[in-house]
């Protein structure tokens, strides 16, 4: 009986945050996974339930099937963009003393920055006739480019600007990893005839940044996979521009299709998770946790 007692004691403390925590997710995704079963539209009075109709009609929507697509070219183009480049950025910088921390600052401000304020002076940077982009292509005899208008490049411009935003964060997330980093293995490495920083990078650096790497890629898989502000601001989803988010958002909040909206998210929710899992899966078999 006495050890019983501390567990019902823990039990009970953990109790009010268990509940905390059931109210916000649980209830809400039992809700969600209800209301996407239904035809319900806001300010609708009559409910009909539907099944699995709100399903079968997304597989089969062109609107759906392109905003996934474009999803996807984004997150392939920003992925490997923006952990490259924060790699790349934080092994640059991590020898540095004296400006160190200026660099830091650099990088990390589109971090800290919202997009909304910056969205005005990127539809400068990329007008088509009278931004500084065009202008110095036309320098180089290239044609002028409508960035956030042409089908073909709007898509990558936007990806371009994810990229900017990730690229400070992760540098961030690798220098901490780099200062993690015991110096011992550099000076035994030294020892055994490794100088070159290459082979310093591909033996050393790399294995032990795994458990950084894993939480990069996995961030930013998260974060790119929810892109939604970038196209409300600088495109409204012109242009065959839709991504998810963007296409969940008019299906709910402009069409007031909230069932259809649910039943959407849901399928989103399911890619997030399993490219989470399968990320998590088959990068953790590589990772050297020291």
């Amino acid at each position: 009986m006495q050890l019983r007692r501390p567990s019902l004691a823990g039990y009970a403390m953990a109790a009010p945050a268990a509940l905390l925590l059931m109210g916000l997710y649980a209830l809400p995704a039992i809700g969600l996974v209800i209301l996407s079963l239904t035809d319900y539209e806001l300010g609708a009075v009559d409910i009909q339930w539907i099944g699995l109709e709100n399903f079968r009609r997304a597989l089969q929507d062109p609107v759906f099937r392109r905003s996934t697509a474009n999803t996807l070219i984004y997150v392939l183009i920003v992925l490997p963009g923006s952990v490259g480049l924060g790699l790349l950025t934080a092994l640059l910088i991590h020898g540095r003393r004296k400006t160190r921390s200026v660099y830091e600052v650099i990088y990390f401000l589109p971090v800290t920055s919202t997009l909304i304020a910056m969205a005005t002076v990127w539809q400068f940077l990329l007008h088509p006739t009278l931004g500084p982009v065009n202008a110095l292509m036309q320098v180089f005899g290239i044609s002028q480019i409508a960035f956030l208008s042409e089908p073909a490049w709007v898509i990558p411009t936007l990806a371009a600007i994810g990229v900017w935003q990730l690229v400070g964060f992760n540098m961030i997330l690798f220098l901490a990893g780099l200062s993690n980093i015991p110096s011992e293995l550099y000076d035994a490495a030294a020892v055994d005839g490794v100088t070159s920083p290459v082979d310093r990078f591909v033996r050393i650096t790399w294995p032990m940044l795994g458990p950084t790497t894993l939480f990069v890629v996995v961030t930013s898989t998260m974060t790119s996979l929810k892109v939604f502000d970038t196209v409300a601001v600088l495109t409204h989803g012109r242009s065959g521009s839709e991504v998810l988010l963007y296409a969940i958002y008019l299906e709910g909040f402009q069409y007031f299709k909230m069932g259809y909206a649910a039943a959407l998210t849901l399928m989103f929710l399911a890619v997030v998770i399993v490219l989470a899992a399968i990320q998590s899966r088959q990068m953790d078999r590589r990772v050297h946790y020291s």
